[in-house]
C-alpha cells in the first residue's frame, strides 16, 4: 500500500530517503525480547529499544532528518523549536553535528535533566511559560528575530519521515510481526511508524497507547475531532503533548 503523498505529509519514499540521509548519524537500535513478559502476556513480544538511540530517544531520527534536509543558506540561519525535553535535546544534538545554531524554547516546568541535555549539546535555551500557546508564540518570535528555520516537534513531514525509519528497521529485524504498539502524544512517531509499516505490510496492525491521564488521542478518536485536555496527569512527561491539527 503506497501512500499518496498529496494527502499525507510523508510516504514510504520519503521515509526511505530519510533513512539514507541519517543512517551515518543514528544508531540502529536493538530489538530485545523477554521470556517472562511473553509468559505473562501469552504473546511473543519484541521491544524496539529507542532508549539506546543517540540523545536517549527516537526523537533524534526526525530531528536529524529535518536538520540535514535544510539547504546551506537556510541552515546558516540556524533552527528553532519548542519542546519540554526529548525533541529539544535531539534537535540541539543534530544541529551540533551539522555545525549550526539551535534555539530551543523550553517551558519553565521542563525536567532539569532534559534541559541539561540541551545545554550539553550546545542549544541556546529560551524559556517560556508552561502552556502550548506560550511555547508556540515564543518560538515564532525567535524565528522572526533570527530567521531560523522552525522545526515543529511532530507536525512536520521531515520529522514524521525520520521517525518512520523505525519501522524499516523493525520489519527487517522481525519481519513476521503482526502488531506494533506505539506511544502517542503529538502524533509524529505513530504517523511515521504507521505509514512505513502499512506501506510494507497492509495487514499489520498499528495500535496507539497513551496514559489515561493524557488520553486526548482516545477522546479525539471517539469524538471524531481534535479534543484538547485542560491539563494532563501522568509521570510520562514525554507523552503530555497534544495531537496536532
Amino acid at each position: 500500500m503506497e501512500v499518496n503523498k498529496e494527502k499525507y505529509a510523508a510516504d514510504l519514499s520519503s521515509i526511505k530517503e530519510a533513512r539514507a540521509r541519517i543512517s551515518s548519524f543514528i544508531h540502529k537500535t536493538p530489538l530485545m525480547t523477554s521470556e517472562s513478559l511473553d509468559a505473562i502476556s501469552g504473546r511473543r513480544l519484541f521491544f524496539k529499544c529507542e532508549c539506546f538511540q543517540k540523545g536517549g530517544a527516537f526523537k533524534f531520527r526526525g530531528a536529524c532528518n529535518a536538520i540535514f534536509s535544510l539547504d546551506d543558506q537556510q541552515a546558516a540561519k540556524g533552527v528553532v523549536t519548542h519542546s519540554s525535553g526529548n525533541h529539544a535535546a535531539a534537535l540541539a544534538l543534530a544541529a551540533k553535528l551539522r555545525g549550526i545554531t539551535s534555539y530551543i524554547v523550553i517551558p519553565k516546568n521542563a525536567p532539569q535533566c532534559k534541559v541539561q541535555n540541551v545545554v550539553r549539546y550546545g542549544g541556546q535555551v529560551i524559556w517560556s511559560e508552561t502552556t502550548i500557546k506560550s511555547r508556540e508564540e515564543t518560538a515564532t518570535t525567535v524565528q522572526q528575530e533570527t530567521g531560523a528555520a522552525l522545526i515543529h516537534p511532530y507536525n512536520d513531514g521531515r520529522i514524521i519521515s525520520g521517525q518512520g525509519t523505525i519501522s524499516l528497521e523493525l520489519l527487517e529485524q522481525a519481519p513476521h510481526i503482526d502488531t506494533i504498539i506505539v506511544p502517542i502524544s503529538g502524533g509524529g512517531l505513530i504517523s511515521g511508524v504507521a505509514l512505513a509499516a502499512k506501506s510494507i505490510n497492509p495487514a499489520i496492525r498499528v495500535l496507539a497507547a497513551e496514559p489515561k491521564g493524557a488520553n486526548d488521542a482516545a477522546q479525539s478518536k471517539a469524538a471524531g475531532r481534535i479534543v484538547t485536555l485542560p491539563e494532563t496527569n501522568t509521570v510520562a512527561d514525554g507523552l503530555r503533548a497534544f495531537l496536532g491539527p
